[in-house]
């Protein structure tokens, strides 16, 4: 019997993955697929934006989301039975796409593709590690090196990486492609050195293409028969010596709400919060009052995007839910403080 081939889709908060999803749904071919999702957070966001978006390719019912909880930390938990149902399934996918929480580390997911359970059924056909060309560019993952020996003359123990720089090193490293994505937000001179940065933490032999809003050709992504689960020595990871992996650099919050009488006030208030509080990733639906459709709101560090995707359906509560995510430390009094009054409909700089 053939191993149902997997492709692991990684890559950090706000890089596109769940964009790159829905183009691979929308441009399915046929293909019966499966999607597992994963998000760090209580609130399932990129599940809520890929349902629906292509039925035939991919029903709701091969939509898994796997919610409050990194991938990489509860692989027997949650991902294995996971698995074990797909493939048990009469008429199992001919392919699975797994979504990885922007904060997971791909080689212990992929190191669960070697339990015995898994190992004869599916493989792991490509690591695709999504990647943020504009953050690159504004420095996001680089380290600040004045800063840095400043703090280690403070403190001696600390490590020489970033919570970020690690993640970011640890997802090329295991990738057998890179997607170098929002390449339309970088100046055509720049983009040069961003992917000559990228291909210094990758392997020898991996691709980078370029793609702008994800659009990258399915025979590119799916197909990649690279059986990662059977060279995980040349995937380096800052953890191959410390096993122990936690989410304790990162926390996140949901801020709930009614309807907002519109959307200015509220980007407006984003916008200032991402910058005084150094927000990585703020996600969600709001339910604005008046519009039949929901507005999903999407920040990756100070860049706010923003659209009315789908009406809400007549049996749906309209209820407004931002999670907010960012480095251990997040004043989450201040920050709900100035987001829980606009979502509930009053002026800004009203209190709840």
């Amino acid at each position: 019997m053939s191993k149902v081939p997997t492709t692991v889709i990684t890559g950090f908060l706000g890089a596109g993955k769940t964009t790159l999803i829905r183009h691979l749904l929308q441009n399915a071919r046929g293909r019966r697929l499966a999607l597992v999702i994963n998000e760090f957070g209580d609130v399932g966001v990129d599940g809520e934006l890929v349902k629906g978006c292509n039925d035939a390719a991919c029903p709701e019912e091969d939509i898994v989301e796997l919610a409050n909880g990194c991938i990489c930390c509860t692989v027997a938990d949650d991902f294995l039975p996971t698995m074990q149902k797909l493939l048990d399934r009469p008429n199992p996918p001919e392919h699975i796409i797994i979504e990885t929480s922007g904060l997971a580390l791909p080689k212990p997911l992929v190191k669960a593709f070697q339990w015995p359970d898994i190992r004869t059924r599916a493989t792991v056909d490509g690591v695709v590690a999504l990647i943020d060309a504009d953050a690159v560019a504004a420095g996001r993952f680089a380290t600040d090196e004045a800063a840095l020996a400043a703090a280690r003359a403070a403190d001696p123990s600390l490590d020489h990486e970033s919570p970020l720089e690690e993640l970011f090193e640890d997802q090329l490293a295991c990738a057998d492609m890179v997607v170098l994505n929002k390449t339309d937000l970088v100046d055509a001179e720049v983009l040069p050195a961003v992917q000559n940065q990228i291909a210094g933490e990758t392997r020898p032999g991996v691709k980078i293409v370029r793609a702008d809003h994800g659009a990258v050709d399915i025979g590119a992504l799916l197909g990649i028969t690279a059986a990662a689960e059977d060279d995980l020595d040349t995937r380096p990871s800052h953890h191959d010596v410390d096993p122990d992996h936690d989410h304790d650099d990162f926390e996140s919050f949901v801020v709930k709400g009614g309807e907002p009488t519109g959307s200015n006030a509220l980007l407006a208030a984003l916008a200032a919060l991402i910058a005084e509080h150094d927000i990585l990733r703020v996600k969600g639906m709001v339910a604005v009052e008046g519009r039949p459709a929901r507005l999903v709101i999407q920040a990756v560090g100070p860049r706010i995007q923003h659209y009315f995707d789908r009406a809400w359906k007549p049996d749906e509560i309209r209820l407004s839910q931002l999670v907010v995510i960012g480095q251990k430390g997040l004043d989450r009094a201040a920050i709900s403080a100035a987001l829980a009054p606009i979502l509930a409909g009053q002026p800004a700089g009203a209190q709840a």
